[in-house]
Parts: structure tokens; sequence; C-alpha cells
């Protein structure tokens, strides 16, 4: 068992913090509607979030955005911009950083694949209760176009404490 400051956001020494694996999620927002999905396999499967996964090797965030959301849900999601990052510590040991991007617009067909189901949400309705308990803290970020980068300490899906750095301010919660 693992001391209880070990638990803590600002115990680790991000700076030479390694993630276990790179991934991405990819924001589409138009007409005061975001594109989310319901996951339906691996990580965070049954919750709600945005279209994303891993990078695969060779692969560039930005590139990892666009052919995740297009395998996830059919559309090809268009001016993207990084607008944060994630840093997730769970106390199993995973280690996994997100590139988190918003796109202006997308093309194609919107469909439900294998992994996903899609859906278009006011995002004054975003259903933050069926999401990762990070994800009030930073998607209205997200939403306001304010970069940010999230540090969080995870034990399953339970966040155990976070920080959010955005535009010279940090803000800090503990649960």
């Amino acid at each position: 068992m693992q001391p209880a400051d070990v638990l803590h956001v600002d115990s680790i020494d991000w700076k030479t913090w390694k993630p276990t694996e790179y991934a991405n999620l990819c924001f589409i927002i138009r007409d005061d509607q975001i594109l989310l999905i319901r996951k339906k396999r691996g990580l965070g499967a049954g919750k709600i979030n945005g279209p994303g996964g891993r990078l695969e090797p060779g692969e560039t965030a930005l590139q990892a955005a666009i052919r995740e959301t297009q395998e996830e849900v059919g559309v090809t999601p268009l001016r993207l911009e990084q607008i944060g990052e994630l840093h997730f510590d769970f106390v199993d040991g995973y280690k996994l950083h997100a590139a988190v991007f918003v796109a202006e617009d997308c093309e194609g067909v919107l469909r439900e694949t294998d992994e996903a189901t899609p859906l278009w949400v006011n995002v004054n309705q975003i259903p933050y209760h069926e999401m990762w308990q990070d994800d009030p803290l930073w998607v209205p970020l997200l939403l306001q176009r304010n970069k940010f980068s999230g540090y969080f300490v995870f034990d399953g899906e339970q966040m155990l404490s976070h920080r959010i750095e955005n535009q010279d301010k940090i803000y800090l919660f503990d649960k």
C-alpha cells in the first residue's frame, strides 16, 4: 500500500513523470453543440467522453485525433487546435498523457461503430454525471477555448486529487 501523500497530485514530480501511454481526445463544437461519444469498450467503457484514443507508433497527437475520430464515429474533424493536455496517474501504476483538441466542424457521415455511439449535445446540457470525474473541471475551459493543463491522480474511476493550470492561474481542488 502506498502512503497517502503519494496519492496527492502535488506529491508527484510532473517534470520527470513519464506516461505509460499517449492518447488524445477530440471535441467537435458547432452551433452550440458538442459531439460526444458513449464508449463501448476499453478504458472508460460505458462513460460519455469525446472521440479519441491511443497514438500509434510514429503518429502525432494531431494525426491520431483525426484517425480516432474517423474510426470511432465516421467523421473527419476540421480546423483542429490543441487546447489542452491531461496527465493521469493511476495508483495501479498506469500513467496516461492525453492531448486535447477542439475542432470547429466536421465532414462525413456520423455513424455508430463497435467502439462508440455518437451523440450531439447542447453545450449547456453536457451530461457530466456520466463522464469521468475530471471532465467537469476542464471541459468548461475547452468550451471557452482557454488553454489548460490538467494533472490527476485516480484510483480506478475515483479521482483522488487534481490540479488544473490555465493561463498563469492554478486551480487547486481536493476531493
